[in-house]
């Protein structure tokens, strides 16, 4: 009984300690408490913690990921940070003690509430303190960052307080974001995360709302590409994929082929083993493919990748010269390809051509038999290792896509697995693809957008891809989506138009996300696809040299946002997590603000490897990790990209810069008033000019509308004179000269406004 009171009288004191710690020390008492099981659940790591003032007051502006970024940044940091936070959030009395034990400034809602919690903010700043904000205002949905919030301005208002821009990176994923679509109810998908935050230089007060956001951006694009080894292994990814998807039907296309996930990965390895007997050497690297979209070009492209060996998906459209030029760039020794695909094709091929056809039959007994036991029996680990995909590391090299020549020769540009998997990884955020969804597939996978997304994505995030070789076969797609249900079709502006032209709606009822890029979206198109099929698309953005997904508005129906906008027509987007955008000035490269027109350059884990072969052209294009685009845009206040043009598709003329696209917008209205036309009727190029060093020309073909009644309808919009072509600028051609992928050839069109300009200046004159 003695024994058991004292153990009581010390139990007693012990509480009676803990508690007056509590109440005289709340931010120790806490700190000591959190800290253990912090480090218990997630590795932690500070970069940049240098750039932290050791004392003075310091506004603090991070992103916003998920319910405990506050918790980790106090854990993280050696100062304490007081947190701008919503009250709304604080009304137990656990939530109230905690907020009191850091010295929390709540706003509780109301005019009054938030203008005395922006007061106590300055105050803490010019006490000393570190003032923390999340200026998005809401928890990411996406890992997108949003639009920052004008409240930190007022608070550094007569401070002289430094702004540090910080990046929390790595909890993404956890059951305290959003990932997944929805908070808490979800299985974490890691044990001991690692938490890393990010530290950028301190900026001046006075710095512009667009600097710091761009500041905080650029912080996680550099977490993204320092951990890019987290990005999943897609081989092992989509071995995984398939075999989890068993029966159901993981591909099909219009050539009538069909397979479930475990019969596609029984092909797929089988073929893998066949190809390294009959046709490999062991130090083949780069291997051509010549397939349309369809379920072989899907096996070929995997079984390659599980062979660790790099895809070379060649322009089927071009000519011979020109997948020439592409085969001795990457050193390809063989093309893989069918008869019933290569007889279609004039071609004449520097490498030794495969038929699958034929080897098909070479597949053995023994090959099947192997691809089954791992595709069924042998765990999934250790047909990693068997397949050595384990060895697989982050830069490894997984394609290379060649541009598409529109201003000269290819480009083989070279992409990694990180590159690769970050824009799937991008992709499955803003667009929430899951097993319910079907994407049907009409861009070719030796198109970028065609290969990340409709190729890997499709098979990797729980999607089946439907697939078609003709993208113009507005009747063929119609009757793949009635068919197979298709709910995702990515395409571009010149497709849509002739499937508004030539689908029923009954065929596309079950679309519910239409993605386009690669042009232009006329604002027109927006509203007539919705009108007839009830679907509104929504536009994206890339380059080959990006993976190639750069930014994409989230569509209406995948929507999670909250009190954020995540889609602005007319816009390409807000750029995807982990990639940051910047906009300079083309003649001294000095940043630009919110809406000024510039060179867009971007950065982050998804840019390219390099161009195979140039390594000058490389240096070129990437300055410090940033890749110049080549492309004019801006940013507006809330984070969303504009683009306005190309460098290559603006003249000088008498010393200003004039925008081709703007011209082409204003005569594509005019040409097509009041009639239906799926086709692009002109383009403006330019031509050499003596007196203004550039004069603009129109191809345009045939037309009911004169020359003088364009130009003055182009008056009449409102356009310059200096915009203006003169008459001798028009200039009718048979056809406007196009890629395969339907984008505008612009060195083509150059070359034949050259040609048929130099022919009217050479013509004999009549006195």
């Amino acid at each position: 009984m003695n024994t058991l009171l004292i153990v009581l009288i010390v139990l007693a004191v012990l509480v009676a300690i803990l508690g007056l710690i509590a109440w005289k020390f709340p931010r120790r008492f806490v700190r000591g408490l959190f800290r253990p099981f912090l480090e218990i659940f997630y590795r932690g790591r500070t970069v940049g913690l240098e750039n932290l003032p050791a004392e003075g007051g310091v506004m603090l502006v991070s992103n916003h990921v998920s319910w405990i970024d506050g918790i980790l940044i106090l854990w993280l940091l050696p100062r304490n940070v007081r947190f701008v936070v919503d009250g709304g959030n604080f009304h137990s009395p656990l939530a109230k003690y905690l907020s009191g034990a850091f010295d929390t400034i709540l706003m509780m809602g109301g005019p009054k509430s938030i203008g005395r919690a922006l007061r106590s903010a300055r105050e803490g700043l010019n006490n000393g303190e570190v003032i923390g904000i999340f200026a998005e205002g809401t928890i990411t949905r996406t890992g997108q960052l949003q639009a920052f919030k004008p409240g930190m301005t007022k608070i550094l208002q007569r401070t002289d307080a430094q702004v540090l821009p910080v990046h929390i990176e790595g909890i993404w994923g956890s059951i305290f974001s959003f990932s997944g679509g929805r908070f808490f109810k979800k299985w974490p998908t890691q044990f001991r995360r690692t938490i890393t935050l990010y530290i950028g230089e301190p900026l001046p007060p006075e710095t512009p709302i667009s600097t710091i956001r761009s500041r905080v951006q650029a912080l996680g694009s550099r977490a993204q590409i320092d951990n890019r080894d987290q990005f999943p292994v897609l081989a092992q990814r989509v071995l995984r994929c398939w075999r989890r998807r068993g029966k159901r039907l993981q591909a099909a296309d219009s050539l009538g082929v069909e397979a479930g996930g475990r019969t596609l990965l029984i092909r797929t390895l089988a073929l893998r083993r066949c190809l390294r007997r009959e046709v490999f050497s062991a130090d083949e690297q780069f291997v051509g493919v010549l397939l349309p979209p369809s379920v072989g070009a899907v096996a070929v492209n995997v079984a390659l990748a599980a062979d660790r060996r790099v895809s070379a998906n060649l322009n089927y459209t071009v000519s011979s010269d020109v997948m020439n030029h592409c085969i001795r760039t990457t050193g390809v020794k063989h093309v893989l390809t069918s008869d019933r695909f290569l007889e279609k094709l004039d071609l004449d091929l520097d490498a030794e051509i495969v038929s699958l056809d034929e080897l098909k039959e070479k597949v053995s007994l023994g090959d099947k038999i192997v691809a089954t036991l791992q595709s069924t029996i042998v765990p999934a680990w250790l047909t990693d290792r068997i397949l050595g995909l384990h060895k697989i590391v982050s830069d490894d090299l997984l394609t290379v896509i060649f541009t598409s020549g529109s201003t000269g020769m290819p480009k083989g540009v070279l992409l990694s697995n990180a590159n690769v998997s970050h824009n799937v990884d991008a992709v499955g955020r803003a667009v929430r693809l899951d097993r319910d969804d079907t994407i049907l597939g009409v861009l070719p996978f030796f198109h970028s957008f065609g290969y990340a997304v409709t190729l890997w994505a499709a098979q990797t995030l729980g999607p089946a891809g439907v697939y078609h070789f003709n993208p113009l076969d507005a009747k063929q797609i119609g009757k793949l989506v009635e068919k197979y249900k298709a709910t995702v079709l990515l395409a571009t502006p010149t497709f849509l138009r002739g499937y508004l032209r030539r689908v029923p709606p009954e065929q596309f009822q079950t679309l519910d996300v239409v993605v386009v890029g690669a042009e232009k979206m006329p604002l027109d198109l927006f509203e007539s696809f919705e009108k007839k099929f009830g679907v509104r698309p929504v536009e994206g953005y890339g380059l080959t040299e990006m993976s190639p997904l750069v930014s994409v508005n989230i569509p209406i129906s995948r929507s999670m946002a909250k009190h954020q906008p995540d889609r602005a027509e007319g816009s390409v987007g807000r750029p995807l997590p982990g990639i940051s955008a910047k906009v300079l000035s083309p003649d001294d490269h000095s940043e630009l603000s919110t809406g000024e027109d510039g060179l867009l350059m971007v950065t982050g884990p998804n840019v390219m490897c390099g161009y195979a072969g140039q390594d000058e052209l490389t240096r070129k294009a990437i300055l410090d990790g940033w890749y110049s685009t080549g492309d004019i845009a801006h940013v507006d206040a809330d984070g969303f990209l504009y683009i306005t043009g190309r460098l290559s598709r603006f003249s000088k003329i008498g010393g200003e810069m004039v925008p081709h696209l703007k011209v082409e917008e204003e005569i594509a209205k005019i040409l097509v008033e009041g009639e239906e036309d799926d086709q692009l009727r002109a383009c403006v190029t330019a031509v050499p000019d003596e007196k203004k060093g550039e004069r603009l020309i129109v191809l345009y073909t045939e037309t009911a509308k004169t020359v003088d009644e364009i130009r003055e309808s182009l008056r009449a919009a409102g356009l310059a004179n200096l915009f203006i072509p003169g008459n001798d600028g028009f200039v009718q051609v048979d056809e406007i000269p196009l890629l395969g992928t339907g984008k505008l050839d612009l060195k083509a069109a150059k070359d034949l406004a050259l040609a048929k300009t130099s022919t009217k200046t050479s013509a004999p004159v009549v006195d």
